[in-house]
């Protein structure tokens, strides 16, 4: 059950993507809902749940039957009961998350935030280390490094795995300008599936690039096997400013998934349509 858009944030294209190949999988989607009660109807293990929704335009209603439930109900900072208004830390009264900028320091200039309490940043524990080391360096170091929270590797563990590192399709365009980027992408069938026939061609990466800016890197994307490993790797020359020139002048490990970021010709400009690849 969905009650608007799936993975909020994250590239809206590679979403698309990984709902199609969940419903392939006869996984089903109700959308847009928002759930309104559960009621347990039968005791046992594992019982059976009545569960009520109502569409997001209030004309529909869903019921239907179930024996698990699962929540992701998501997160709020536990903020509000601390003391913050006592100092006059500001911060978004219906989430509880504090106001920072690039530093992580406040609107009060000795008080800093690291972590998921930060408004707009990213919920993820090894950012919020990074943040905490990086700001005890600042602080007690005479260092003056300070947290990049734009090129930041993740992932997501669908049941095709997603990873991703700077910024979405979504983002770049609100950031640079639609006309100022450009998205080279492709389909692929990494080499292992190609044995059993599974799910050909359904696998994906792009490279989304600042055309002004020599067609420097912005954002790496791949929905496929080992995904996170392999932008793990990227993630490292997203932040040393790469290129798609640089890119396409690496040579690539052939046959692995990853090779096909160093083999992407093909725009959404040129073409308005997806390529595919041969097998990794």
């Amino acid at each position: 059950m969905v009650r608007s858009i799936l993975l909020r944030g994250f590239d809206q294209k590679i979403a698309e993507r990984i709902e199609e190949h969940m419903v392939n999988q006869r996984i089903s989607f109700l959308r847009p809902f928002v759930l309104t009660k559960v009621e347990k109807i039968q005791e046992g293990s594992p019982g059976k749940l009545r569960v009520t929704a109502l569409s997001s335009d209030g004309k529909e209603t869903f019921e239907g039957e179930f024996n698990t439930v699962l929540l992701a109900i998501g997160r709020e900072a536990c903020t509000r009961n601390i003391g913050l208004d006592h100092v006059g830390v500001k911060y978004n009264p219906r989430t509880g998350k504090v106001l920072v900028d690039e530093e992580d320091r406040t609107n009060v200039g000795h008080i800093f935030a690291i972590g998921d309490v930060q408004k707009g940043r990213l919920d993820l524990t090894p950012v919020a280390v990074q943040a905490g080391r990086l700001l005890a360096r600042r602080l007690y170091g005479r260092q003056r490094t300070k947290c990049d929270y734009i090129n930041v590797p993740t992932m997501l563990f669908t049941s095709m795995e997603y990873g991703a590192c700077g910024v979405s399709e979504e983002r770049a365009s609100q950031m640079y300008g639609e006309e100022n980027i450009e998205v080279y992408h492709s389909n692929f069938w990494p080499l292992e599936w190609t044995v059993p026939g599974r799910d050909k061609y359904a696998c994906y990466a792009k490279v989304i690039c600042h055309i002004p800016d020599s067609e420097r890197v912005v954002g790496v994307h791949v929905l496929g096997p080992n995904a996170g490993e392999i932008v793990q790797g990227f993630a490292v020359a997203l932040r040393c400013g790469l290129t798609k020139e640089q890119l396409d002048s690496t040579i690539g490990i052939h046959p692995v998934c990853a090779e096909v970021l160093t083999d992407l010709t093909v725009t959404q400009r040129a073409s308005g349509a997806t390529v595919v690849k041969g097998t990794c």
